[in-house]
């Protein structure tokens, strides 16, 4: 085995972790792979002899790398509501089974968690993804956002607030979240406005992101939402089927039409209703998913 033989399997051992924290920063599957891809480079240009501590150096790299993202997102465009883009789905059938998704979602990483990331300044990002999700202290991360320990430190701790304020707590009991998921592709599917309302909190808020070029749909309130699924389903084809998978590791549903993903559906449930729910219905992300569709209803 030659060095590059050898530093590339060193890096393929962190690899996992990267991948999982540049998917935290950036919301993002492709662009998780282009940061994790962009650590291999600097590492193949670098004297390897020199690092002492390789996870902690790719890290950083992945950091920076993924910091610099978010920073030309917001150079582009403040993001109105009407651009704004739901973070990439994890999708996968509802009994797992996927070690690289495990991985990947290790901290039960919902959908609703990664909006609300989304809102965050890329500094409050690094700070709160780093220390929070993955216990990097805040002496390390400083220099990354070229502040002192203790104003990274006020960085987090903002952070921390908004995501508390902001992302609604999903029960611990996955089952119970998979009854309410199938109670409500039951109602859907049968039309039943009243129990649809019963599965939906009174402000239970909807997005649907159909892709770029389209604002993204928004809808709150129980009877608006129910009343949309219901229009929704009775508009489509018969041939339509709708499967229970999970969506970043949570009960939600996927839509296949013409044996492909047409739509995938992430709810946030906090006791017996659902909060929140965030549509993927763009066309080229769910052409992307790594998902067998013949293992859904076997």
């Amino acid at each position: 085995m030659d060095d590059t033989e050898f530093l590339a399997g060193q890096f393929e051992a962190h690899r996992a972790h990267l991948r999982a924290v540049s998917y935290r920063m950036l919301g993002s599957l492709s662009e998780a792979d282009d940061a994790v891809q962009e650590a291999w480079v600097r590492l193949s240009r670098s004297d390897a002899e020199e690092i002492e501590n390789l996870g902690g150096w790719l890290t950083t790299v992945v950091a920076r790398v993924c910091l610099n993202v978010l920073r030309r997102r917001r150079t582009r465009s403040e993001q109105p509501l009407d651009e704004l883009r739901l973070p990439d789905p994890i999708v996968e059938p509802i009994d797992g089974g996927n070690p690289e998704h495990e991985a990947l979602l290790a901290d039960s990483v919902g959908l609703a968690l990664l909006v609300v990331l989304e809102q965050l300044s890329p500094a409050e990002r690094l700070a709160f993804v780093l220390h929070d999700m993955f216990a990097v202290p805040f002496d390390e991360i400083a220099p990354m956002v070229e502040r002192t320990p203790e104003a990274t430190r006020q960085l987090a701790s903002r952070a921390r607030r908004r995501v508390q304020g902001a992302a609604p707590e999903a029960p611990a009991d996955r089952a119970r979240q998979r009854e309410v998921a199938e109670a409500f592709k039951a109602a859907a599917r049968e039309g039943d406005f009243e129990r649809l309302v019963s599965v939906l909190h009174p402000d239970v808020v909807l997005r649907a992101d159909t892709g770029p070029g389209n604002a993204l749909h928004v809808r709150v309130g129980a009877e608006t939402v129910a009343s949309q699924a219901i229009l929704f389903r009775s508009t489509a084809p018969e041939s339509d089927t709708t499967e229970t998978v999970l969506v970043n590791g949570a009960p939600g549903l996927m839509q296949i039409r013409g044996g492909r993903p047409f739509s995938v559906v992430a709810f946030t449930i906090s006791g017996d209703q659902i909060v929140q729910m965030d549509i993927i219905a763009d066309p080229d992300r769910l052409a992307r998913l790594s998902i067998d569709i013949h293992r859904l209803n076997r």
